[in-house]
């Protein structure tokens, strides 16, 4: 079991169980805990639909700006925000999200999540500026954050036993990183033969599957896993201020250089705001974060190897997408293909991270991963210049490590936090992710600037101009392999021995 618990909210979980006791009866027509995954089929495929379908979107449209550009006559500034202004409220307003369905029902928040993100979809019909389609994009950003943290709390409590809680876990995040690495391929396969609303049109009727399999699959929330706290409004503006300011200061660095002024401020506002949270958290009867979460160091370890593997993760690839398409001119479909080393790695590693876990517990199973995460990123610089062979070898490593770390950071998080508290469990292993992103996102994007181009040219680039860029990007994954390891590896010495895939009931 967890023996890192946290147990002081009311309805925690049981000593012995690690799940809070559920005496009633079911709710719904839905059972309270499923056998089996194949028995949960229904609400495990509404639940990975709906994260396949807000992870997606992450990375969707990124192929389509040059086309969104022609027709609504953007300029380059106005496109970043096109994908950015998802990003940074979708990551802004995970913690509120997470705070808000542990007190007003799960499956409840979910249900408009999904309603939301459907309808607002369909909005792109109506779009017919870069402002619009700008706006459009937050709001879905705010849908998806209502979903997110949610998916994984519920998948998490449709099972008792450890071992099926594991590969559920397992499950959404294959089918949550694959939509991530799927979105260029998909939204250039979609491009070829239709016009670029339907990328975003198309969410509408997926969101109505998923709404239908969450409402006949996913049990009503009990009473007793809720906890009754009201909702603390001033620390999540405070929250919300900080993550969204806080990943917006790091695009602006990319964008603007660190030492502007708007840079420098972003920052020092996204510092405060965080300063105010602590402060304001600390004192509140009702916190939306309670910090005494962090107690456990199962809990500050595990978000911190969250943050880790998303920076290896964003960082590797935002840097392949450079290096196919402007060094080696590959079309968007190409690139989109190069990256199925990755997917079908995720896809066939379960039994390598479950085996891992369960023969070493979680500590050494993540700082084997930590290792493995190292070993790919100084082979991924050892492989720039030596072909595509190289480079997929070096991307099955580096999603063994992926898997690894972060299927066992995200069971042992959720499962240290008390049964009341599960949204607000999965929202910080979310937001560790979203934060790890987009430093991993900036990291390169200044490191290639710094030693490459700020500009990047269509059409074939020079051989100088490639040397260059095959330095820059051997340094850069470098830098990378140290900073992963470093962040990662103190992450995964914070957790504990747990056993959590063994095959006996909870």
């Amino acid at each position: 079991m967890f023996d890192d618990r946290i147990t002081f909210e009311k309805g925690a979980p049981d000593a012995e169980s690690g799940v809070a006791a559920a005496t009633s009866p079911a709710p719904a027509a839905a059972p309270r805990t499923y056998p089996s995954l194949r028995a949960a089929w229904v609400p495990l495929a509404a639940l990975c639909l709906a994260f396949f379908v807000e992870m997606v979107d992450n990375t969707l449209l990124s192929i389509a700006l040059p086309t969104i550009g022609r027709d609504l006559g953007s300029g380059t500034t106005a496109l970043q925000w096109v994908t950015g202004a998802y990003s940074l409220t979708f990551g802004g307003l995970l913690l509120t999200a997470g705070s808000a369905a542990d007190r007003l029902g799960r499956r409840r928040v979910l249900l408009v999540g999904l309603a939301a993100f459907g309808a607002i979809s369909l909005g792109v019909v109506a779009v017919s500026t870069t402002g619009e389609l700008i706006a459009l994009r937050a709001a879905l950003g705010v849908a998806a954050a209502a979903m997110a943290p949610i998916t994984n709390s519920l998948v998490f409590r449709l099972f008792d036993e450890e071992a099926l809680r594991m590969r559920a876990m397992t499950l959404m995040i294959v089918v949550g990183m694959t939509g991530f690495i799927l979105g260029p391929l998909l939204g250039g396969t979609v491009l070829a033969h239709a016009r670029w609303e339907w990328l975003l049109a198309v969410n509408a009727p997926i969101a109505l599957i998923a709404w239908i399999g969450v409402r006949l699959g996913v049990p009503a929330d009990h009473p007793d896993d809720l906890t009754d706290d009201s909702l603390d409004l001033p620390g999540a503006l405070l929250s919300i201020t900080a993550v969204g300011v806080g990943c917006w200061s790091l695009t602006s660095g990319v964008d603007h250089g660190w030492t502007a002024p708007v840079t420098i401020g972003s920052f020092l506002t996204a510092i405060a705001a965080g300063a105010a949270f602590v402060h304001h958290e600390r004192r509140c009867a009702s916190p939306m974060l309670d910090l005494r979460l962090f107690a456990s160091g199962t809990v500050r370890g595990a978000a911190i190897a969250q943050i880790g593997t998303s920076v290896a993760m964003a960082g590797v690839m935002f840097g392949l997408i450079l290096h196919f398409q402007y060094v080696w001119g590959w079309s968007p479909m190409r690139a989109g293909l190069a990256n199925l080393p990755l997917i079908l790695t995720m896809v066939l590693g379960t039994p390598f991270s479950e085996g891992l876990a369960k023969r070493f517990g979680h500590r050494i199973a993540c700082l084997i991963g930590a290792g493995l995460l190292v070993v790919a990123l100084l082979a991924m610089a050892w492989s720039v210049e030596r072909g595509y062979p190289a480079i997929a070898a070096s991307m099955v490593v580096l999603t063994l490590g992926l898997r690894t770390v972060m299927t066992i950071c995200a069971v042992a998080l959720v499962g240290a936090v008390p049964a009341n508290r599960t949204s607000i469990g999965a929202a910080l292993n979310d937001t560790a992710q979203e934060v790890g992103a987009t430093i991993g996102t900036a990291v390169l994007g200044t490191l290639i600037a710094l030693l490459v181009t700020r500009e990047l040219p269509a059409g074939t680039w020079s051989p100088e101009l490639v040397a260059r860029f095959f330095h820059g990007e051997r340094l850069t994954f470098i830098v990378l392999a140290v900073a992963v390891g470093v962040i990662t590896v103190a992450g995964a010495r914070s957790l504990t021995d747990s056993h959590a895939t063994d095959d006996t009931p909870a």
